[in-house]
């Protein structure tokens, strides 16, 4: 039985209907919809197969009101904020399949909602290469993309996502190459409705000039509804006997550079300083600043972000800085990275790596950035 609200002056009420009070009508609705005055005696269920919205406008309830809201259809359906209206929650306002919760009105146009649950907010999708993971106890599906392709979404949702610019090429003229510096480390969570591309940034090329070719750019669904773009890296002077000069790359995460950038996880860190006509600075990576050359010496790679926490799986670098060329020792390696050479042929950035290439003595012939990676993940 059904409760009649709202109740009417001089309305006399059966016994059952007073023992079934809560039990409040269910209006369902089948496509998005504008609440309106009595939905708070309402239970008002969304039923669609594509995405909805629920919204709240100004002066229609008083404080006090609760308004319930649920969906049922296989849409994600979000609640919204009309016009001068606030809507706060410790939670989602996007309610997958089976979700649903209640607004409480603290004025005509501020409320809260809680999120109840029931059902996940999390999308589900295809495209690359596709595996079963698990981090801290949840399950997620992990989609990565090692090459610029499609994100297939199939259901509407929230996604993770890692992306990992193109490392920067090694730089040199007549000289000791310093290492290009790691591709930006990008990691968030967008919704998605629709198919996205991901675009992945090629590596970039090691030069015989001071500024070698930027990474490309690794794009996190480059279309509408969203774009994220983790930067490419550009690897950056040499060194010389006029110097001392910073080497690696610049910019994006991390990489030495000439001019003053924000340190950090997020931009990544500075190539490390060419002391010596006879070595060159290690490139920068996402995790530190790449090591200065001494003597002979070449610097270090600049150490990268470690992926292993958001793929579930076992240590794995990306974003690592190239090490410094020179005339007797080769800057070290960042895990996962490459080092530099005394050689005029030193190691390219290994591929979906987003790594600078390594720095070698001499004209350079090789010394490119490795490829960036984009990794896509849901619950399931």
């Amino acid at each position: 039985m059904t409760t009649p609200f709202p109740f009417v002056a001089g309305q006399i009420l059966t016994a059952a209907q007073l023992n079934d009070i809560q039990n409040l009508p269910i209006s369902d609705k089948t496509a998005s919809y504008v609440l309106i005055a009595g939905d708070e005696t309402k239970r008002t269920i969304m039923n669609a197969a594509g995405a909805t919205t629920i919204t709240v406008n100004n002066s229609i309830f008083t404080v006090g009101d609760v308004i319930q809201v649920a969906n049922k259809g296989a849409g994600t359906c979000t609640i919204t904020a009309g016009a001068g209206v606030t809507i706060n929650t410790s939670g989602s306002l996007a309610l997958a399949q089976y979700g649903g919760g209640y607004l409480l009105a603290l004025s005509a146009s501020t409320f809260t909602f809680f999120n109840l649950g029931g059902g996940s907010a999390y999308g589900s999708g295809s495209g690359g290469s596709s595996s079963s993971i698990t981090v801290g106890g949840i399950n997620y599906t992990l989609l990565t993309f090692t090459s610029t392709n499609t994100l297939t979404v199939t259901k509407a949702g929230f996604f993770d996502f890692l992306a990992v610019g193109g490392g920067g090429g090694a730089s040199n003229n007549s000289s000791r190459g310093g290492g290009g510096g790691g591709g930006q480390v990008l990691i968030g969570s967008v919704y998605l409705s629709a198919n996205q591309t991901i675009t992945i940034g090629a590596g970039g090329s090691f030069s015989a000039l001071q500024v070698a070719t930027q990474g490309g750019n690794t794009s996190v669904a480059a279309t509408s509804p969203f774009t994220q773009t983790a930067l490419g890296n550009i690897g950056y002077v040499y060194a010389d006997a006029s110097g001392p000069y910073v080497g690696g790359g610049q910019g994006s995460s991390g990489g030495g550079t000439s001019i003053s950038i924000t340190e950090s996880a997020a931009n990544g860190y500075r190539g490390g300083n060419s002391n010596s006509s006879l070595s060159g600075g290690g490139g920068g990576g996402a995790g530190a600043r790449g090591g200065n050359s001494a003597s002979s010496t070449g610097g270090a790679a600049g150490a990268g972000f470690d992926v292993s926490v958001f793929i579930g799986g076992s240590a794995l670098y990306k974003a690592m800085g190239g090490g410094g060329g020179a005339t007797g020792t080769g800057g070290a390696a960042a895990t996962d990275g490459v080092a530099g050479s005394t050689t005029t042929t030193p190691s390219n950035g290994n591929a979906n790596s987003g790594g600078g290439g390594g720095g070698g003595s001499g004209v350079l012939t090789t010394g490119n950035g490795g490829s960036g990676i984009c990794y896509i993940r849901f619950k399931v």
